[in-house]
């Protein structure tokens, strides 16, 4: 059977365990290289992913070619816009026509749907590398980084704040595997979406949704943010009025735990989300979660390859 990425509960806890420790060994095991050398057992030589994009990216596109390089195979980048897809193709036709000549397929996109029907008629995996609903290689990176602190996930305390996007949604989907809790602090209006919720607390996780910024980050061991209006959104004037309470800066770090580590997932936009002080700041991993893409997707690949786990 087909193993499909589209959200973290593809994998479950127990993959996703294999894959977080598969990543991090194979981390450990490049220090010094060049990055675009090989890893020693190349387990993808002679693969090829085909990457669909139909948003902007940097880390996304840049991360998961990398990837592709490092496992010994090769990445094709393909823009919607420059495929039969952006024409009037449907995404099923594409999907069976890929499937034919690669060997398994990322896509980000907007709606959530289409990477459904694409891994429902394709034959190969099919890994979602954003859509609007939710953003798990993002998260599987952001986990990794946080066990590279030495933090155990069970019991760990993540405050959010902002916007309760399609990142948060994963986060919370992590939290009901990985048995952490999340404190949401956003505004009224812009909670996350509650399947993710109701999943995450059926499966044992704590997740609080607070009005309140200081409430949320009180005695956190991480601080999670991301841009408040994502790529495509209207209204951003209005959204970005009722976000600056709950713009990460230092006076609201100060309220986490002495050792609490902050993440975003970048882009930032300075001095909205987020000050400089805080992600320059030696509090801030978001250096190293940005380049924890290329580790984490490198072992999601294998495992949707059948490879890991």
């Amino acid at each position: 059977m087909t193993r499909h990425f589209l959200n973290l509960a593809d994998a479950g806890g127990d993959a996703l365990a294999a894959i977080l420790n598969d990543a991090m060994t194979r981390k450990a095991a490049r220090k010094g290289w060049p990055k675009g050398k090989p890893d020693a057992d190349a387990p993808l030589a002679h693969h090829t992913l085909g990457m669909i994009f139909e948003k902007n990216s940097t880390r996304t596109r840049v991360s998961f070619e990398m990837a592709m390089r490092q496992l010994g195979g090769d990445a094709m980048f393909m823009a919607a816009g420059q495929m039969q897809l952006g024409r009037g193709e449907t995404v099923a036709d594409t999907a069976r026509v890929l499937s034919r000549m690669v060997d398994a397929i990322v896509i980000r996109t907007d709606d959530h749907a289409k990477i459904e029907e694409l891994a429902e008629y394709g034959s190969v995996p099919v890994v979602n590398g954003l859509t609007d609903l939710s953003h798990p290689c993002q998260i599987v990176a952001d986990l990794l980084t946080i066990l590279e602190q030495g933090k155990a996930l069970p019991g760990l305390e993540v405050a959010w704040l902002g916007d309760g996007n399609n990142v948060l949604a994963s986060i919370i989907e992590a939290a009901g595997l990985m048995k952490f809790n999340v404190r949401v602090g956003c505004p009224k209006g812009y909670e996350p979406d509650a399947i993710f919720v109701e999943q995450a607390r059926a499966r044992g996780a704590r997740i609080d949704i607070l009005h309140d910024a200081g409430e949320a980050v009180a005695g956190a061991d991480v601080v999670v943010t991301d841009t408040w209006v994502s790529m495509g959104q209207a209204h951003a004037h209005n959204k970005i009025a009722a976000m600056f309470p709950f713009q990460v800066n230092d006076a609201l770090m100060a309220r986490a735990k002495p050792d609490a580590h902050f993440l975003h997932c970048l882009p930032a936009h300075r001095g909205e989300e987020a000050t400089d002080s805080v992600l320059d700041g030696p509090q801030s991993l978001i250096w190293d979660e940005a380049e924890n893409r290329i580790h984490a997707q490198k072992s999601i690949l294998l495992w949707a390859m059948g490879l890991l786990g």
